[in-house]
């Protein structure tokens, strides 16, 4: 079982914010392999079967069958590791096949960032993973939203919709962040770091 978490806020209120890019990112991949979300306990669930890519040396022998969980929390970004805790338990999945999808401030908007492991960097969602899960050991992928103006609160800032200016980026950044956390698990962790880590879709649209 190969879980993909998407981080984020449920309701309308949240819809299209900065800190609800993990829902979109979620979202994107729920379209792309046909799959309904069904409330289960503190999140929403969506389950299928995750393809391995066909390559030329794989020959006549059909390419290993991933069973694929996509997680949305509905318990708010704060409470994130309750929902994953829960999950992971009642599906039985291993450390190591958990992915979160999460917005991140200190990165450009416009880029993704894959990582094994590491710090929260202050975000209170993988703050609350760490903390249920009793460890920081599972793989995120950062989906940048950019630092705020300064007069700006950060908190009041993730809470703010993406500007209207940033929908041809914002679409692109979801598809390839999408393509990313599939490629994690069909190509390997360190494939895909050396593939999107770097890539940015805001110079790749012409943006300033």
């Amino acid at each position: 079982m190969k879980c993909i978490v998407g981080l984020g806020n449920p309701g309308r209120k949240y819809a299209g914010t900065r800190h609800n890019v993990g829902y979109m990112v979620l979202g994107e991949l729920a379209g792309r392999f046909s799959l309904l979300f069904s409330e289960a306990g503190f999140c929403e669930v969506a389950e299928g079967i995750l393809p391995q890519p066909l390559t030329a040396e794989a020959g006549p022998v059909a390419p290993p069958r991933n069973a694929l969980l996509l997680v949305r929390p509905l318990t708010y970004m704060n409470a994130s590791g309750q929902a994953v805790l829960e999950v992971a338990r009642d599906y039985r999945v291993a450390l190591g096949d958990i992915l979160v999808l999460h917005d991140d401030m200190d990165l450009a908007f416009g880029k993704i960032r894959i990582r094994r492991r590491g710090s929260s960097g202050g975000h209170k969602g993988i703050e609350s993973i760490a903390a249920d899960l009793g460890t920081s050991e599972f793989a995120r992928l950062k989906i940048g939203v950019g630092r705020p103006p300064e007069e700006v609160d950060p908190v009041d800032y993730v809470l703010e919709p993406f500007p209207k200016a940033d929908a041809a980026v914002l679409n692109d950044v979801i598809h390839l962040a999408a393509q990313a956390a599939t490629d994690v698990f069909t190509r390997g962790i360190d494939w895909a770091m050396g593939e999107y880590n770097g890539r940015d879709t805001a110079e790749e649209n012409g943006a300033p």
